[in-house]
């Protein structure tokens, strides 16, 4: 997935329009990430701007932490929690769990992890503990 980017020059860097939070943010590589991961939401998906949350502090385990991306549903529930990684950074078990422990806070029924390369999506029944790997 690529989409174009709202880019522009400040100061010698480069900054991304974020449509969500609607502000300019440095262009690091994971925002890269969590931009094109919000355009194909809001294009290909449809999601509602309005039900995309990004970077929110949440409590885990005592925690202050702080979630890539949350998708909440019409009931405003969560619905997907998405950990952004660079694309330079490996997904491992050890990102998938980063994810995990925010969603035991949020209990969003699908979980996501991508670098911009390799995206990864699972579906979760708390109920039954059944984690099923979905095509996103």
């Amino acid at each position: 997935m690529e989409y174009s980017l709202k880019i522009r020059k400040k100061e010698g860097r480069d900054e991304v329009f974020d449509h969500i939070r609607r502000k300019w943010l440095v262009l690091t590589p994971e925002e890269r990430v969590r931009q094109q991961l919000i355009l194909y939401l809001l294009n290909v998906k449809q999601v509602p701007l309005t039900h995309i949350s990004v970077e929110r502090a949440i409590t885990v385990n005592g925690l202050t932490r702080r979630y890539d991306l949350v998708v909440y549903g019409l009931d405003m529930k969560p619905q997907m929690v998405v950990e952004c990684k660079a694309p330079d950074v490996k997904i491992t078990q050890d990102v998938v769990e980063q994810a995990g422990r925010y969603n035991k806070t949020l209990h969003a029924p699908v979980l996501g992890v991508t670098n911009g390369k390799e995206h990864f999506f699972f579906s979760i029944d708390f109920e039954t503990e059944q984690i099923t790997p979905l095509n996103f």
